[in-house]
């Protein structure tokens, strides 16, 4: 058998080749008039879709009797949504001044799933973030700016601000046996939290400089419990999540302040305490038992971020169907040629293989990219108006995350495309180069988010497979010192956005390095 060696030009490129090359794949690509149909296709689904759920999202809260709209978050020193619960024994303060406690013991009661239908069943503990200790803070309203050190039921002492900020002092907890004195110090514009075993010697945790704290304050004791979150397992793997009322009492006496005015009175605050039904009975109350110089403060709820209300990337949804369409319009882009026997004379006209490839992925990527941008920013205004409109509580975001979320989309779907153009270069077979795609993007995706997986599993599909890249849709980021489920079925991904925007731009750069390989190589 006699060897066919491809030809191979040995004239060079003009220095304008490749722009002459993405003209021409530009050219092919807008003159098949399905392939621009596809687009537009895949761009209404995005908003039509997006805007579909939108209508469809209904919410109100009950007020008694009554159905009304749901409030707006609570909002936070820096736009976060927050929560913002917990028992305060406070003193005014105005200039320098600070708390010094000791914190002897901290216990609580969890309620738990009944055994008994009808018969509470509430144990005695302490949930792993439930918090006592020193604070100061700009006012008693919710949301105000503040500063605290706290001891924690499992994490130590800690030293917290503004909701969102988080130090860590010495792990483990507190008993008779084993004190801790914690003291929080204001001088000008800085607080400095320090932590102590004996009450001699002392341990920085943290020095902070929350705007919002310079002027008048109060400054006291604290003590705030979240709920006890609890996970159950389903028969098919995934996880169904609680959250059970639970409250923490912290002891604590040995307490000074300095700054405040001689012989001060201590008052007393429930911060956010809300009502029964029936509009008098107050629900979870906290409370201060004072005996001398020894303080008990019981207190429930949480001092952190929240993540109540709606992202904008769950108007979204389309975008799944419109990545399907453009993965099938990139596919049909690049085999349509060896199906119609075209691919020999484009690269006859082109003996640079490589370059024929990157052309038709970079023609790819922009056409994609221009279309789903637009759907993007379609969708995500309209659709969050409609989901107001509706009642439905949205998550506040900040304008760059809004961006992120509409560029990072367009910039997924341009990246999952040129995958797809990849690999049917590589099969050079639509029907063959589309499964594998939507198995390799999709199908983990699906898989990861809809609780059919355990949280573990579904974490490692989006950390190796090209569905990581659908972190660039998540807005809303995840605090260590928070309660909650982090989990992809709850819209969060194990990679921060841009890295698992990086995993898929690996693979489509992977697989249009081997398709330019086999393209080189091969007599087409």
């Amino acid at each position: 058998m006699t060897a066919v060696t491809p030809y191979r030009s040995r004239l060079r490129a003009g220095r304008d080749g490749f722009a002459q090359l993405l003209r021409a794949e530009w050219t092919k690509f807008r003159t098949v008039r399905g392939w621009m149909l596809g687009l537009a296709l895949a761009a209404l689904l995005i908003v039509g879709l997006g805007v579909l759920f939108a209508t469809g999202s209904r919410s109100s809260c009950s007020n008694g009797p009554i159905e009304e709209p749901c409030p707006a978050p609570l909002m936070g020193p820096g736009g976060v949504a927050v929560e913002d619960r917990f028992y305060f024994v406070h003193q005014p303060l105005d200039g320098d001044g600070g708390i010094t406690v000791r914190v002897s013991s901290m216990t609580g009661q969890i309620r738990k799933a009944d055994v008994t239908p009808g018969v509470r069943n509430v144990v005695p503990g302490v949930t792993p973030w439930a918090k006592a200790g020193v604070m100061i803070k700009q006012s008693t309203r919710q949301g105000a700016a503040y500063a605290a050190l706290m001891v924690t039921g499992s994490h130590g002492v800690r030293m917290q601000h503004n909701f969102t900020e988080d130090v860590a002092g010495r792990p483990g907890g507190v008993s008779a046996a084993s004190p801790r004195w914690l003291r929080l110090t204001r001088t000008g514009d800085t607080i400095t939290g320090e932590e102590s075993a004996d009450g001699s010697h002392w341990t920085t945790v943290g020095t902070v400089h929350p705007p919002g704290l310079a002027g008048k304050v109060q400054i006291g004791l604290f003590a705030a419990s979240p709920g006890d979150l609890t996970a159950t397992s389903t028969v098919t793997g995934g996880v169904v999540t609680a959250s059970r009322f639970a409250e923490v009492t912290a002891v604590m006496d040995q307490v000074g302040v300095r700054g405040v005015a001689a012989g001060g009175t201590w008052r007393r605050d429930d911060i956010g305490l809300t009502m029964e039904a029936d509009g008098v009975t107050p629900h979870h109350p906290g409370g201060l038992v004072r005996s001398g110089g020894t303080f008990k403060v019981t207190g429930v709820g949480d001092i952190a971020p929240s993540a109540e209300g709606m992202p904008p990337e769950r108007v979204l949804i389309g975008a799944l169907v419109g990545l399907v369409v453009m993965m099938v319009v990139a596919v049909m882009f690049v085999t349509a040629e060896y199906r119609r026997g075209l691919i020999r004379t484009t690269v006859l006209a082109s003996p640079r293989r490589g370059r024929v490839l990157a052309a038709k992925a970079v023609v790819t990527a922009a056409v994609t990219f221009a279309a789903g941008l637009v759907a993007a920013a379609v969708t995500v205004p309209v659709g969050r108006s409609i989901l107001a409109a509706n009642g439905n509580v949205l998550a506040p975001v900040a304008p760059l995350a809004s961006v992120q979320v509409i560029v990072g989309t367009a910039a997924l779907l341009a990246v999952a495309a040129v995958l797809a153009l990849a690999v049917g270069a590589l099969f050079r077979r639509s029907a063959m180069a589309v499964i594998a795609v939507i198995v390799a993007i999709l199908v983990p995706y699906v898989l990861a988010t809809a609780s059919i997986l355990p949280d573990e599993v579904s974490r490692w599909l989006l950390r190796l497979t090209p569905a990581a890249g659908f972190a660039i849709q998540q807005s809303m980021p995840t605090y260590a010192h928070v309660t909650a489920r982090y989990a992809p079925a709850e819209g969060y991904f194990p990679l921060p956005p841009w890295a698992g925007f990086a995993v898929l731009c690996a693979y489509a750069a992977l697989a249009l390095a081997l398709a330019a390989h086999r393209l080189r190589r091969s007599d087409v």
